[in-house]
């Protein structure tokens, strides 16, 4: 688990950060229930069934489910289709929220459901830290295991499918960061989502050339692109520690040439990112927020621009299963 690379005081508390909260004045807040589905343990007569034994099973798996309803508070703003940003660590973010505002500028309805962390918090290192390492024990995100389907997602699939009914259009955009990147993925499940993006996954923490997605569902996702002729689109920057090479070779090597791997130069990022980036992360990491310096010709403004591309491309035109 990442550790904060400095003991430098923090400020979380200081009033003269509070201007740098984002308040969220320009979205409507709302609360939504969906079932979260969490896989029950095996029963003794299961032992030997293949998944159970590998500690693979999703959601979607015959071993059973708890699925509990639970509520959170979704962010919605913009017209047009529907597109859901899943935040980075460690939570919505004045960075993630301005991302947000530019997918809705470019003629999209915005969907930011908070998963974890303050609302518009400015990112500091300790409050950060401490986000950070309460997720990664919960059984909502299971973020240390490989080759398992994050419980989380079901609730997700479910918000997509949701925004489609509300907004129209051939299909849903799903960006997901850092500890949500490979969420993006899996909420290909649900059919309504035509346009996954995956800024620098980073599950399952500690195991840098695995994917955090059971293999049944990985392989549903696969036949879909293929079937639907769809693609994934991701980025991660050189010299990340979290989402490494290692495991875009991973996605690649699943996924086969649907998978469109990008890598931004190292050189490329924001030098003074805020102090959870810093501090904890301290590595180029977040191509489309943090990290991203908003200038002309820079590398992580272009892959802003792609994204934003890439999500018109699939989501302003006629879906492509349509006859």
């Amino acid at each position: 688990m990442p550790q904060r690379a400095t003991d430098a005081p923090d400020r979380s508390d200081d009033p003269r950060d509070a201007p740098r909260d984002d308040r969220l004045d320009d979205f409507a807040r709302r609360t939504l229930t969906f079932p979260l589905a969490i896989p029950t343990p095996p029963r003794p007569d299961d032992a030997n069934s293949p998944d159970d034994a590998t500690g693979t099973n999703s959601p979607d798996d015959a071993t059973g489910t708890n699925s509990p309803d639970t509520t959170k508070v979704v962010y919605v703003a913009g017209r047009g289709p529907a597109v859901v940003v899943l935040s980075e660590m460690p939570g919505l973010s004045p960075d993630v929220l301005r991302f947000a505002r530019w997918v809705r500028d470019a003629g999209f309805t915005v969907y930011l459901p908070s998963l974890f962390g303050r609302d518009g918090a400015y990112p500091h290192a300790e409050p950060g830290l401490r986000v950070l390492r309460r997720a990664c024990i919960s059984a909502e995100f299971q973020a240390l295991a490989a080759n398992v389907t994050s419980p989380v997602t079901h609730w997700l699939r479910a918000l997509a499918r949701i925004a489609h009914a509300e907004c129209g259009g051939p299909g849903v955009g799903a960006v997901g960061m850092c500890f949500t990147g490979n969420f993006a993925l899996t909420m290909m499940l649900e059919p309504a989502v035509l346009a996954p993006v995956l800024c620098q996954p980073s599950l399952p923490l500690g195991d840098p050339a695995a994917l955090h997605i059971a293999p049944g569902d990985l392989a549903r996702v696969r036949a879909r692109l293929e079937h639907d002729d769809l693609s994934v689109l991701a980025y991660r920057m050189e010299g990340d520690r979290y989402c490494t090479g290692q495991r875009f070779a991973a996605y690649a090597k699943a996924l086969g040439a649907r998978f469109d791997g990008r890598v931004v130069p190292a050189s490329a990022a924001n030098p003074s990112p805020p102090p959870f980036f810093a501090e904890v992360i301290g590595c180029p990491h977040s191509v489309v927020t943090a990290h991203l310096v908003d200038r002309d010709g820079e590398p992580t403004r272009e892959a802003r621009d792609a994204i934003l591309a890439f999500l018109a491309q699939r989501l302003h035109a006629p879906s492509p299963s349509a006859p």
